[in-house]
């Protein structure tokens, strides 16, 4: 288990562990989310980065006659 602490600023420092792991770059926007008594801290994935992450999923959409 790693621990932090939570500066005055209520700011933390991510153990480098933990960054290395996660591939968590300085600058990197992350999701924060409570739930009841934890805190979960998500990396924010640009949506370029996901392109192609779902295999065999079709991307084609009919479009309807009357439009271009």
């Amino acid at each position: 288990m790693l621990a932090v602490t939570v500066s005055p600023k209520f700011q933390i420092v991510i153990p480098q562990v933990i960054r290395t792991q996660l591939n968590i770059e300085a600058g990197q926007k992350l999701q924060v989310l409570a739930f009841g008594q934890r805190i979960e801290l998500l990396p924010i994935e640009p949506a370029r980065q996901l392109r192609g992450f779902l295999p065999g999923l079709s991307t084609e959409v009919p479009s309807e006659k009357d439009r271009v």
